[in-house]
């Protein structure tokens, strides 16, 4: 529901009380005392939303920034829905819809900023320890072009082997594993830690060299670098 739609509840009619008593006006309830087809309750219809015109449509771009670190692609897809959903009243005015140009705008302003949230979301997706090719997938979906990734890019480097670690420490992988198993099973628990480790967007070499530390032994970032 957009923040600016008014839902009304259910309303209770006056008459309703009349309805609950029984025809010999001794006020007991009488089964039945709804006629059939008949309500117990009504409820106003909601009113539809009016069509967005460029300042109704500019107000939602300002609460959705205000509330959410976005870019601009996802900004313009959020407007475009939101005309979908509602019209565009300024047609018959010849003014066409431009959600594009108003996340541009939003952007040149400083409400929207691809690189800061590109920087953001790469942190925390390897916070939770997943890797490179993962952060990339999450790029473009967001629509953050060439330039903004390139620019974040080394920092995703650098925190490379930390996030596989993370990884690897969640799931029990590797040093962090409980070391049970031999001969053909373990063999196949380390290829399907490998494949979880790839599926995670981390690199191979770096996933296989993980996946064969031995169990319970003490690791620093640095003895994968």
């Amino acid at each position: 529901m957009d923040d600016d739609d008014d839902a009304l509840g259910p309303q209770r009619d006056a008459s309703d009380s009349d309805n609950s008593r029984s025809a010999d006006g001794r006020g007991t309830a009488k089964r039945g005392g709804w006629g059939k087809g008949q309500d117990k309750s009504r409820s106003r219809e909601r009113p539809a939303p009016k069509p967005l015109d460029a300042a109704a449509l500019e107000r939602l771009a300002l609460r959705y920034v205000e509330r959410f670190a976005t870019t601009r692609l996802r900004l313009t897809d959020y407007l475009n829905r939101k005309i979908r959903e509602r019209g565009w009243a300024d047609e018959t005015a010849g003014a066409a819809a431009d959600p594009a140009e108003l996340a541009q705008r939003m952007a040149e302003l400083g409400y929207v900023d691809d690189r800061a949230f590109a920087e953001q979301r790469a942190a925390a997706m390897q916070r939770r320890g997943l890797g490179a090719r993962r952060v990339a997938g999450a790029f473009r979906e967001a629509g953050i072009d060439e330039s903004d990734a390139d620019s974040v890019a080394p920092a995703i480097a650098d925190r490379a082997v930390e996030s596989a670690l993370a990884f690897a420490r969640r799931k029990r992988i590797g040093p962090y594993g409980s070391g049970e198993g031999d001969g053909h099973g373990y063999r196949k628990l380390h290829e399907k830690q490998l494949a979880a480790m790839l599926r995670a967007g981390h690199r191979f070499d770096l996933a296989r060299r993980i996946v064969a530390a031995p169990p319970s032994a003490v690791v620093e970032a640095s003895d994968f670098e």
